[in-house]
């Protein structure tokens, strides 16, 4: 079986079956909690329309995204550390480098605490 056709038209019919069993399936049993909005773990306050929002949590998920790809960015060069020799090797050095010098000025900008300035 030729690799093409298999991604193209056998997993498009798998992940189509398998979500149609799904939705056969899956017990649906709605009740308060399940069909509210999400509120980000908060209680909802009903009739306040604005609440207060913590830009913190917002600054660790961008954060965690950055330092997560750049995990990704890393993985070839670990893979093809051989094939890419003292050239390919120094590359990534200069990039790690660069990262961590931005995760220091994160530290020290303070960007990663989260503890409340007000308590």
């Amino acid at each position: 079986m030729n690799n093409v056709l298999m991604l193209f038209i056998f997993v498009p019919i798998l992940s189509g079956i398998l979500l149609a069993l799904n939705l056969l399936l899956a017990p649906k049993q709605p009740y308060e909690a399940k069909v509210s909005a999400y509120e980000c773990g908060f209680s909802p306050i009903y009739g306040q329309t604005r609440n207060v929002f913590y830009i913190n949590f917002f600054l660790v998920a961008l954060l965690f995204l950055i330092f997560d790809l750049e995990i990704l960015l890393l993985f070839p060069i670990a893979v093809t550390l051989y094939n890419v020799s003292v050239f390919g090797f120094s590359i990534a050095l200069i990039f790690f480098i660069v990262l961590t010098i931005g995760f220091i000025l994160e530290i020290g900008s303070g960007a990663i605490n989260l503890v409340s300035k007000n308590s």
